[in-house]
């Protein structure tokens, strides 16, 4: 922060949630934070890169160990999609699973390092000032990502029923073909297609951005004293361990509800 502003909470916390955007057109539509993306772009380039060196140079035999790493993760989201979806997989499922769950993960897992030494690193290594670390805290990173898997599961929908199935299946269930209950059907399913993309989206970015503020309320604690310095640290450091179980969980979650939906859009009602 500037030399001379007073610290706050409000302005402590503002400064840290503020994001580094540009505008690219007239309206507030066209308002584009920049470090989202580029965080974003960056992170599933390393971790998706990581990855096909690793199955670039995959022998058989005995695995090195980041073969292996990669070969359970591989192996564990291809058996949770079977569990769920029952089809042709291996063509785009598992490997959407895999790509979501990685990638959205990565993202998640920014949250775990300091805030105040990225926003130091930030600012005074690359001169990029309120430069957002956590793209998942970005409730346009999570929407985006809900409404990618909206439009594949309308997609599927429309693939594996055509329209006429689809229409029969908005207008008819759950409750009956009696063309009485058409307008209770479709208003029915209106809400469950709205409902999707927002839990979805909602869900990761609210469990993510309430732990970002945890983080910088004890970090706040941290620099009121000693006695601040110390509880701070201590709490900071069991959070930290706890947060890791919670960026790994939201993550599975956002990847099991891909697939769950998707699996949806294949079954005939």
């Amino acid at each position: 922060m500037a030399s001379g502003t007073e610290l706050t909470p409000t302005s402590y916390i503002d400064h840290h949630l503020t994001y580094l955007t540009t505008q690219v057109s007239e309206g507030s539509f066209w308002v584009l934070h920049v470090d989202t993306l580029i965080t974003s772009l960056i992170l599933g380039v390393i971790s998706f890169g990581f990855i096909w060196l690793i199955v670039r140079k995959a022998t058989p035999g005995v695995p090195s160990k980041s073969q292996a790493f990669v070969e359970l993760a591989v192996e564990f989201i291809d058996n949770e999609v079977k569990n769920t979806f029952h089809g042709n997989r291996h063509v785009l499922v598992a490997p959407l699973a895999l790509t979501v769950f990685i990638w959205v993960l990565m993202m998640n897992a920014m949250d775990i390092l300091p805030i105040d030494i990225m926003a130091w690193i930030t600012e005074n290594v690359f001169g990029l000032h309120n430069w957002k670390i956590v793209p998942t805290t970005d409730v346009n990173t999570t929407f985006a990502l809900a409404l990618s898997i909206w439009f594949l599961m309308i997609f599927f929908n429309l693939k594996v029923k055509g329209f006429g199935g689809w229409m029969h299946e908005l207008f008819c269930t759950p409750f009956g073909k009696n063309p009485l209950l058409w307008i209770l059907n479709l208003l029915f399913n209106f809400i469950e297609y709205v409902s999707k993309p927002l839990s979805h989206s909602l869900r990761l970015f609210g469990n993510i951005y309430a732990g970002e503020i945890i983080f910088l309320l004890l970090g706040m604690w941290a620099a009121t004293g000693v006695s601040g310095t110390i509880f701070g640290s201590i709490l900071g450091a069991g959070w930290a361990i706890f947060h890791i179980l919670i960026v790994t969980l939201q993550a599975f979650i956002f990847m099991m509800l891909t697939v769950v939906y998707i699996s949806m859009a294949h079954e005939s009602h």
